[in-house]
């Protein structure tokens, strides 16, 4: 099923399944306050899916007055990095969100989920176990077959916690042992088929440094985690409702008092688009694009980068709702989002991409007049100031010698208006020696700044330019999807690889913008005159040289190719 935008309107608290449950517990008393948590795994940038988790757990915790908590769920060192926890500090930041005080790591609680793991060993509910990977595979059986009791499941609580204690005094090597939950193996959910609970990895973690040697697994630590710190409703995707069994076992079999509730809700997926970790990681390393904050990935660093706003991602992930089932959202619904943002929002500017030059042959050589006009046309953002010379760029596109009567830009003898500036008349073309035309002479009519000729002509056209001598060079990259198919993850005939759109990125050399634009701010948006939306980008732009990126254009012209 594809959710397509019906309104860009979205209800400021919308209702969900979560919200009512929650409602619930408050009624009954069972809860007096509301504490969420969002526990990304610090082993890559968070992406647009991530965004809804974001908003949701965040804003389930502001609607209620409570707290959501930014922890990381660090238990793997090998594929974690500081610069993944910096870059999700600073994208739910950028959404708009707050944590109280520092974020948490799963890390701060790794003495006591060891404590919790030799409880477990006590009580006869956590063994060590040698078998191989390929043995255990054998053992676990499958989804048809029930599992086979590991030859080690037996052994006396005496030598499990000789074992574990030698394990994590880095006495056997990687793979030799593990511990593992003493569960059910016959279980019909995988996940309850004596599951690993620790693992031996001689890898130095970012937080703890070389203090351990034995890691938890995910499954362990992510409930306890959620019940040290007083979590009341664990907000999880649904591929996390088979690993509630084992989220509710952990907590009923150790002494902590507190036991969250695992609410599981369907991962936002969009058409178009990739939003695997470890595909989205191949995609930069492999060089198919420049970085994880390159502006054609869905990371949020990304979309930031090409000029998203986080208003428009949080009014997206509202407008989307929160749902039990699995569904694919149309990407053309986060476009609009921004699209309708940047409408209402972004100042106004002129940008020729494709310079063709203009010169004015009755106006004074030299001059150079200051026009005024506003950076909105509807809102009180104030002026800005454009300079006007003999000399103007306009786009090549918007010159013909000849047209017909729905052409409504400057033809060869006929009249157009350049946008808060002079209507002008196109009176002779230069070409060079191979035909291509490299100037148009024209002449303006100086009594129409501002209005229209007195003499009742009908100035139908209007077309956006930037003077030649007083407009700025701009690198501008035009982005688009990033990928052809539909359903990129799901092509059966060819690799997601293969789907790349080879025009997701074109680069404009040769364009010219009005001064204000070198007054803007990184990420600064603008729409430019009948272009589209574009930003200042983050990485790359210099005073002396502006790089632009390309958001998105006025209209969808995806939704025209598709019909």
């Amino acid at each position: 099923m594809i959710l397509t935008m019906a309104t860009s309107e979205a209800p400021s608290t919308p209702s969900n399944f979560i919200r009512q449950i929650i409602d619930k517990d408050l009624d009954s008393g069972k809860h007096s306050n509301i504490v969420t948590r969002f526990p990304p795994e610090p082993n890559g940038y968070l992406h647009v899916g991530h965004a809804k988790s974001i908003c949701l757990n965040f804003g389930i915790a502001q609607s209620y007055q409570g707290v959501c908590n930014l922890r990381f769920d660090d238990t793997n060192p090998e594929k974690e990095n500081p610069e993944y926890i910096e870059s999700i500090r600073n994208d739910v930041e950028w959404l708009g969100f707050q944590w109280p005080g520092e974020p948490k790591f799963a890390s701060n609680y790794f003495d006591q989920l060891h404590g919790y793991a030799i409880e477990l060993i006590k009580a006869g509910k956590a063994y060590v176990c040698e078998l191989t990977p390929d043995e255990a595979r054998q053992y676990r059986g499958n989804l048809k077959e029930p599992g086979k009791d590991s030859p080690y499941r037996n052994r006396s609580v005496e030598e499990n916690l000789d074992l574990f204690d030698r394990m994590k005094n880095g006495e056997f090597e990687e793979g030799k042992m593990v511990l593992r939950a003493k569960i059910d193996m016959a279980s019909p959910n995988m996940n309850m088929r004596d599951p690993i609970i620790y693992r031996i990895r001689f890898a130095e973690h970012h937080q703890t440094g070389d203090k351990w040697c034995v890691y938890p697994m995910y499954d362990f630590t992510h409930p306890i985690s959620d019940a040290l710190e007083g979590i009341t409703h664990s907000l999880c995707t649904l591929e996390f409702e088979d690993h509630r069994p084992l989220y509710d076992w952990l907590l009923d079999n150790i002494s902590i008092e507190c036991h969250p509730q695992q609410i599981e809700f369907a991962r936002l997926q969009l058409n178009y688009t990739v939003t695997s970790k470890r595909k989205l990681k191949q995609l930069v390393d492999e060089g198919h694009v420049t970085a994880w904050n390159d502006p054609r990935m869905p990371t949020i660093s990304g979309m930031r980068r090409r000029g998203y706003t986080p208003a428009a991602i949080r009014r997206f992930c509202d407008s989307i709702g929160v749902a039990k089932a699995n569904s694919t959202v149309d990407v053309a619904m986060l476009e609009a989002a921004i699209r309708d943002d940047l409408n209402d929002n972004a100042p106004r500017a002129m940008c020729v991409l494709n310079p063709l030059k203009i010169t004015i042959q009755n106006y004074p050589e030299g001059q150079v007049e200051q026009l005024s006009a506003p950076l909105h046309p509807q809102k009180e953002m104030g002026e800005r100031t454009l300079p006007f010379t003999r000399e103007v760029f306009i786009d090549k596109d918007d010159f013909r010698e000849e047209a017909n009567k729905k052409f409504k830009r400057l033809v060869l003898g006929k009249e157009v208006r350049l946008r808060n500036a002079y209507v002008i008349r196109a009176d002779e073309v230069i070409k060079d020696a191979d035909g291509e035309i490299t100037e148009i002479i024209c002449t303006h009519d100086p009594d129409t700044l501002g209005k229209n000729p007195e003499d009742g002509r009908k100035v139908k056209g209007v077309i956006h330019w930037v003077s030649a001598t007083e407009s700025l060079p701009a690198e501008v990259r035009l982005y688009d999807r990033l990928f052809l198919d539909e359903n990129p993850d799901g092509n059966k005939e060819k690799s997601f690889l293969e789907l790349i759109n080879p025009e997701a990125l074109t680069v404009v050399k040769t364009a010219r913008v009005e001064p204000s634009v070198a007054e803007g701010q990184p990420e600064q948006g603008y729409q430019f005159e009948r272009e589209g939306y574009f930003c200042i980008d983050s990485k790359d732009s210099q005073p002396d040289q502006l790089v632009l990126n390309k958001t998105i254009g006025l209209r969808d012209t995806w939704a025209k190719i598709g019909d």
